[in-house]
């Protein structure tokens, strides 16, 4: 292992911020730098869409190191510098003040961009997205009581948005191209739950359409849509997924292909240099496929899995993909992966109109994916049956009355982490 030289981390995230607490708690005691472009150390997003907006976070609680954990573990913490090249024949980054960073070991976590509209209006004033700490700020400034805010897009972080919004005292219109709410992740069933959610705390749901145009002048005031319909506006918040940030690795000559792709070490083509977190496309060995996941629970672990492979040892990042989301009185956990089209099935087990129930997304008897809703310590038994490569009993598996540990094998790979 080796245990001297300098590792260069680019991007001061989760998954950066992982890296280097994993490199100083392995061992190693070379030189760490890590470089991100915000001003803040690296702190956590999901409290960003969540407990930062409702008011139930406290706003120090986002931060994954205290102010002083860098210089005590001798971490240089570079903030507010952007990485403008990798050069690899040299072994070095490029800053965009001008400084060159040589690295031994180097580690891309440089996360992910909110994509955006190409509707007229998308750069007035008031018209947000959510990425940063900054932006969670601001679009907490705008959930007031009475405010209007319309919400573009009906993902995880638009729903987190509305119900905040919701509780904040706003009015909400969601606006959504699909004919549900998560309908491609979850499938029209459980799509339904969410819709029904938040219709029963106040949202308006405008689907089927998209936006034609967002109008004001110098600041928003209303949304225009395809359909004809046009909702007030003080605020909007954009959210329409994400695209990963590949320039730098594009631009040294590394795979590209949704997101840097590396291997099951979390290893590019270049032997010395690793990615992870949300621009990572890595091989999973479990699922076997490559996956790019752009949750919580992958820059936690990938973060320190990348930070072993550097220092030499043998791994193989075989995690299941994990997120989790708070709506309202809603609390839901998901494993697993099903994306559209990969499942025949889904096998609803409890009372999925009392939103007491776990969802599984099933293919020829295998469970591809696991959702419990507001039913809880069920996580390890669900990443079990993931992971297993048998198909299981689904009309036991939908009865409530049988135990999960009955159907779930033994521990297999991948089912240790979140």
């Amino acid at each position: 292992m080796s245990k001297t030289g300098t590792f260069v981390i680019v991007g001061a995230g989760l998954a950066g911020a992982r890296a280097a607490q994993t490199l100083r708690e392995e061992g190693f005691d070379g030189g760490i730098v890590v470089i991100g472009d915000e001003p803040e150390r690296p702190y956590e997003r999901p409290p960003l869409s969540k407990g930062l907006l409702t008011g139930d976070a406290e706003p120090d609680s986002v931060f994954v190191h205290d102010a002083g954990w860098y210089a005590e573990h001798d971490v240089d913490l570079r903030t507010a510098v952007s990485v403008k090249a990798v050069d690899r024949s040299a072994g070095e980054v490029r800053l965009a003040d001008g400084q060159h960073v040589r690295y031994d070991k180097l580690l891309l976590a440089t996360g992910a961009t909110p994509r955006d509209l190409s509707a007229p209006g998308v750069h007035l004033d008031g018209v947000l997205r959510l990425r940063t700490l900054a932006d969670s700020r601001r679009i907490g400034a705008a959930l007031v009581d009475g405010a209007h805010v319309v919400i573009i897009g009906a993902g995880w972080i638009g729903l987190e948005v509305a119900a905040a919004a919701r509780l904040r005292g706003a009015t909400v219109d969601v606006v959504e191209t699909a004919a549900l709410p998560l309908r491609r992740a979850l499938g029209d069933e459980i799509a339904r739950v969410f819709a029904n959610l938040h219709r029963d705390h106040g949202v308006t749901f405008h689907f089927d359409t998209e936006v034609r145009e967002i109008r004001g002048t110098g600041r928003v005031s209303s949304v225009l849509l395809a359909d004809g319909t046009e909702l007030p506006a003080d605020a909007v918040v954009v959210a329409v997924g994400v695209r990963p940030n590949t320039e730098l690795a594009t631009a040294a000559g590394l795979t590209v292909e949704n997101g840097i792709v590396v291997d099951a070490s979390l290893r590019t083509a270049d032997a010395d240099i690793h990615a992870a977190g949300d621009v990572a496309n890595a091989y999973h060995p479990v699922l076997r496929r490559r996956l790019r996941v752009e949750h919580w629970a992958n820059a936690l672990h990938g973060g320190a899995a990348a930070a072993r492979a550097m220092l030499g040892q043998a791994v193989s990042y075989d995690d299941l993909p994990y997120f989790y989301t708070d709506q309202y009185d809603l609390g839901m956990e998901y494993v697993g992966h099903a994306p559209p089209g990969a499942f025949d099935r889904v096998v609803v087990r409890g009372d999925a109109a009392k939103r007491e129930f776990i969802a599984f997304w099933t293919a020829g008897g295998r469970v591809l994916a696991g959702m419990n809703v507001n039913v809880w310590d069920v996580v390890p038994s669900i990443r079990r049956l993931v992971a297993a490569a048998d198909p299981v009993d689904l009309a036991r598996l939908a009865d409530p009355d049988v135990p999960l540990d009955e159907l779930a094998p033994p521990s297999t790979p991948g089912t240790q982490l979140g």
